[in-house]
């Protein structure tokens, strides 16, 4: 999901929820995903929430920092995106544009990762 820069990640969870075809088991996120409403869901779909707690929860909840490391794999993903001036200063206003950049960006990254010796 592409959403504007101003917009709060979260406002995306329903309509990327909604695209996907099967319920994830974990749902690995940073602490812009912690509330309940999100908590509650992916529960209910069956799966497990890594997501941080917010500093100002009243009740921390524990996480896994074994699987939770894994998250950083994909941080690193969108930093090497972002190396690329047409998606990191975003100049394309349409989205089919801009997401077109991007999956480029994704080709030279995974062309370079398949080559390597």
């Amino acid at each position: 999901m592409i959403t504007p820069g101003q917009a709060h990640d979260v406002t995306a969870y329903p309509a990327l929820m909604a695209q996907i075809e099967t319920d994830p088991e974990q749902l690995l996120a940073d602490k812009g995903y912690d509330s309940d409403a999100v908590r509650r869901d992916v529960e209910a779909r069956g799966g497990e929430p890594l997501i941080p707690t917010k500093i100002n929860r009243k009740a921390q909840i524990v996480v896994q920092k074994a699987l939770y490391r894994l998250r950083n794999r994909i941080e690193r993903f969108l930093n090497r995106l972002k190396n690329s001036r047409p998606v990191a200063t975003r100049y394309e206003k349409l989205i089919e544009t801009f997401s077109g950049f991007v999956l480029l960006a994704a080709i030279r990254i995974w062309i370079r990762f398949v080559h390597a010796t």
